[in-house]
């Protein structure tokens, strides 16, 4: 008996969010589908009803995480407007925060799928910079909001506060658990710095 298409749907679901869950945690090369389809409950052989190929489901995944990713910084972003306080200081906060560094599964994926990045096919490296360039031009906005820069000022001061975001929030998370101190100065260091760059002339 087959599966009705609402089940398969959901099936299609807990793939995919199983193998988000693993790719972040451990990378795309080294998930596998019989852990993959385990950890979705279901067995290796049911792979290809729902996906031509691993590499399909990992441009899923991307297209999916981007654009959560995105819905979540907006919301970050807006929050802070709503609240009163500067949404790039707030997104500082959050990103270098204890809490976001534990959360690798659900964190930011523009820092969750960095190391993966490059080794991506094409679909899926297009994904992740359509992501990467669509959290970028929210972020500058905000950075333009609270700096009064022109467009290409607040573009160029978004990169740079980002990438430093992304370094240090991998930075901490490689050494949390040998050297938690170390790790939480890392991220110390950075709100600080960041802090005092993000609102100079």
């Amino acid at each position: 008996m087959g599966v009705s298409r609402e089940k398969a749907a959901q099936n299609r679901t807990a793939i995919v969010e199983a193998a988000e869950a693993l790719f972040r945690a451990r990378g795309v090369e080294a998930v596998g589908l019989v852990e993959l389809m385990a950890a979705a409950g279901m067995t290796r052989g049911g792979f290809y009803n729902h996906f031509a190929s691993k590499a399909a489901l990992v441009d899923e995944v991307v297209a999916r995480s981007m654009a959560k990713g995105e819905e979540n910084l907006t919301a970050l972003l807006e929050d802070s407007r709503q609240r009163g306080h500067d949404p790039v200081d707030g997104q500082i906060d959050w990103y270098l925060s204890p809490e976001h560094r534990a959360d690798v599964d659900h964190g930011c994926p523009n820092a969750g799928f960095l190391g993966d990045a490059p080794r991506f096919d094409d679909d899926a490296r297009a994904d992740y910079t359509a992501g990467l360039t669509a959290n970028m031009r929210l972020f500058a906005r905000a950075v333009q909001e609270a700096t009064g820069l022109d467009e290409q000022d607040a573009w160029q001061r978004a990169l740079a506060l980002f990438s430093q975001m992304a370094g240090a929030l991998l930075l901490a998370r490689a050494v949390a658990t040998t050297d938690p101190d170390l790790s939480d100065r890392i991220l110390a260091a950075a709100r600080k710095d960041l802090h005092a760059r993000a609102h100079s002339g």
